[in-house]
């Protein structure tokens, strides 16, 4: 026990104090003074390390803090991983992300996630790799985006893993497409294409499946690209048992839909809670199915205001599915807005009269040619109504 003490107190005396003798480890060698001494360089040699560790600690956290963005649990969190003695190195890191578009808030993400960049050199390990992306048509926006939301590329390789899936992927892809991908996808870079990605794009072209259908998908929806390719073999068999035409992008879309098994049964359950049967809900899905990759909240918000506020029978949506993905603020609600009006003042009896497509899938100058143009002598307002200027209980 002795003999490690002095070791510990050897070991900190020579790295602290080089002109300080190395301390005596043997214990039949040691006399009272000698422990004495050791003792006392022990303690004050751990004082010492303690207040410089403290001291770059505070400097880091408060760094972090001021500089960087991070709340204070955040930076507390990032300091146990990187350790600032001085502000020169930190501040040319940030000069650079900024020069290179990166905005305060994808600064603050990227370091929060990474805070070793901050004593590292971007010049070397991140501009290779925004240069090269910018190459191929990525904006400096859009690069800035991508590294902040999967810091995760910054550990990715250029030349072995970067390069080859972009390769492999320009051969898919647009350059309006790959955009759209990048938004989307970039973390297909963190385990390159040949794992999944490339068995899964040919199991879509055994399928029959056009170049321009599985570029939809893997531009807008490469999450399900990514899947296992046993698991993704068995959902593309499900679309084609249900009788989708793989030819068209309705099959893309099922795809993806059925993909998200989570989703699938949440949405399942709310259309059923307005009284749709399970032939209902597949009958929809067949017509439209990107009814089946809505969020539950924006599902219940146009069933709630299209049965509830205006009365249509929960199962006639069911025919007309595309309706779900229509904008409540933008479309819907503008539009029914109108259909009160005319109701109120007595020009359309029910509800019941009123075809459900012709108001809500019309293009818009269909809709304002029948439904207000035409009664504009006898509801002066109509229009204001529908823009939003009037409310329908002062007309």
């Amino acid at each position: 026990m002795v003999s490690l003490f002095n070791l510990e107190a050897a070991r900190l005396g020579y790295s602290l104090f080089p002109k300080t003798k190395r301390f005596v480890v043997g214990v039949g060698d040691l006399k009272p003074s000698d422990f004495d001494f050791s003792l006392q360089s022990l303690i004050l040699c751990r004082h010492f390390v303690s207040e410089i560790s403290q001291t770059d600690h505070d400097f880091t956290v408060n760094y972090l803090i001021n500089s960087c963005g991070l709340s204070p649990e955040g930076a507390i969190s990032a300091s146990k991983r990187v350790k600032l003695r001085s502000p020169e190195r930190a501040d040319s890191v940030l000069s650079f992300l900024r020069s290179h578009g990166f905005s305060a808030t994808q600064i603050s993400k990227l370091i929060r996630s990474r805070p070793q960049l901050l004593v590292g050199y971007p010049e070397k390990t991140l501009l290779p790799k925004l240069e090269f992306f910018m190459s191929i048509g990525i904006s400096r926006e859009e690069l800035a985006k991508t590294f902040a939301s999967v810091p995760a590329l910054l550990d990715v390789s250029l030349q072995k893993r970067i390069k080859p899936t972009c390769l492999f992927l320009g051969n898919l892809l647009s350059g309006k497409n790959f955009v759209a991908f990048l938004k989307n996808g970039s973390r297909i870079f963190l385990e390159g294409h040949s794992k999944n990605l490339a068995p899964n794009i040919g199991i879509l072209r055994e399928l029959g499946m056009p170049q321009s259908c599985i570029s939809l998908l893997l531009a807008h929806f490469p999450s399900c690209l990514i899947r296992n390719p046993e698991n993704f073999g068995k959902v593309v068999d499900e679309v084609k048992h249900m009788g989708f035409n793989p030819e068209k992008s309705t099959s893309a879309m099922a795809i993806k839909a059925l993909c998200s098994k989570s989703i699938w049964n949440h949405n399942c359950e709310s259309y059923k809670r307005w009284g749709w049967s399970e032939d209902d809900v597949l009958s929809a899905f067949k017509r439209f199915p990107h009814c089946m990759t809505k969020s539950e909240k924006k599902i219940m918000q146009v069933m709630e205001f299209l049965v509830n506020k205006m009365g249509w029978p929960a199962r006639v949506i069911a025919k007309y599915p595309a309706i779900v993905s229509l904008s409540l603020e933008e479309r819907i609600i503008p539009r029914c807005s109108v259909v009160k009006v005319l109701m109120l003042k007595g020009l359309i009896k029910e509800i019941e009269n009123v075809s459900l497509y012709s108001v809500m899938l019309p293009a818009e100058k269909f809709f304002l040619a029948k439904f207000v143009t035409g009664y504009i002598d006898e509801v002066p307002q109509l229009l204001s109504v529908y823009q939003g200027k009037v409310k329908v209980e002062d007309v």
